[in-house]
């Protein structure tokens, strides 16, 4: 560009360290060699920041005075060479702030992390002991057809008692030594999940097959194989012609599939005010095998659960045909299953909240 053309069209930079007879090319590499000079010098973010006002703030920024003071007053040639330098000049500032951005973030994360030092644990929660044996109860029967159903810790005396033929007077009421709640209009905290089973044989006709889930209540005093909260897991199936063949089937097919395929089972009578003929379960101790240990008391057979089929005398409540229907009934300790799978031997264990025994099961 001719000298003539530079001194009508420039002003005087002294601010910016040329004067105005500096030819365009020399102006802005003296200004891009300033600014990475400066650039070079950034450690802290209120430099880059103080850099970054200084050469592309909008008001006094060393760009916009270009702009204001050389760029507007310049004519045809010089206009488009001093625009050409100036966009350039642009850019280049916008890549020395980037790159001034990551030598920035280096320093800080240097200062704020000693990288020599050993990483920190993040813990990743798991479920409860007690959750886990539920889902694996429930992906166990929802394989052959059960399905999952809840309902009220809070329940009356009809479907807690006697709509699973439990009357007044019925001496079972004394073992399961209930909380009533006062000023419910006599509600009670339930004592076993056997109300859905009501519950649900009302709302649906057969066939039904649930398992009932949860938490209930008895008054038992704390202690190593005893508690006043307690979880349970029952179960109902209800159909056309099902017969105790099938019921011993269900039974077989759920202890080997929670306990291995070589655990065996065998019925002892019982008596269950809602079941009739009843029967506890025993299975052959999984820890020695059936030749006798501690856990089994030396006897070879662990005691597990409750069941038998469904009293006709329950339909009557739910206004089944006891003459068509058939159906079978269970109901086991959640807590106690835990305990016998993985050799525990305090209840209390599992509501202390003790880390160091939670830990144990991930």
């Amino acid at each position: 560009m001719p000298t003539d053309a530079i001194e009508k069209t420039a002003l005087r930079f002294e601010s910016l360290g040329v004067s105005s007879a500096a030819d365009a090319d020399t102006l802005f590499e003296t200004l891009s060699a300033a600014a990475r000079t400066e650039a070079a010098q950034i450690r802290v973010p209120e430099s880059l920041e103080a850099f970054r006002v200084k050469w592309l703030g909008r008001r006094d920024g060393i760009c916009s005075r270009v702009t204001e003071n050389w760029l507007k007053p310049a004519t045809g040639d010089a206009k488009k060479l001093i625009g050409a330098g100036l966009n350039r000049l642009r850019a280049q500032l916008e890549a020395l702030i980037e790159a001034a951005k990551s030598s920035v973030a280096d320093v800080e994360f240097g200062q704020a992390i000693d990288l020599s030092l050993p990483g920190i644990e993040r813990p990743v929660g798991t479920s409860h002991l007690i959750r886990q044996t539920y889902e694996e109860l429930e992906r166990i029967f929802m394989a052959i057809g059960f399905s999952v159903v809840e309902g009220p810790e809070m329940e009356t005396p009809y479907y807690n008692f006697e709509a699973l033929n439990i009357p007044e007077h019925h001496p079972a009421r004394d073992s399961m030594d209930t909380f009533y709640i006062e000023g419910s209009g006599g509600h009670l905290l339930r004592t076993h999940t056997s109300p859905m089973q009501i519950r649900t044989m009302e709302k649906q006709q057969p066939p039904v097959r649930i398992i009932v889930p949860g938490k209930v209540y008895r008054r038992d005093n704390p202690d190593a194989t005893h508690g006043f909260i307690f979880h349970q897991l029952e179960g109902l199936a209800v159909d056309y012609d099902i017969t105790f063949c099938e019921f011993r089937g269900v039974v077989d097919y759920f202890v080997r599939a929670l306990l291995g395929p070589k655990v065996k089972t065998r019925l002892r009578p019982s008596y269950f005010p809602f079941t009739e003929p009843s029967a506890e379960v025993d299975v052959s101790c999984h820890i020695c095998g059936g030749s006798g240990c501690r856990t089994c008391k030396f006897s070879g057979w662990i005691e597990l659960f409750g069941s038998g089929m469904v009293n006709p005398a329950v339909y009557g409540f739910v206004g089944y045909d006891p003459e068509r229907l058939s159906g079978f009934a269970f109901g086991m300790g959640v807590d106690r299953l835990a305990m016998l799978r993985y050799g525990i031997t305090d209840l209390q264990a599992f509501f202390q909240n003790d880390m160091r025994f939670l830990r144990q099961f991930p």
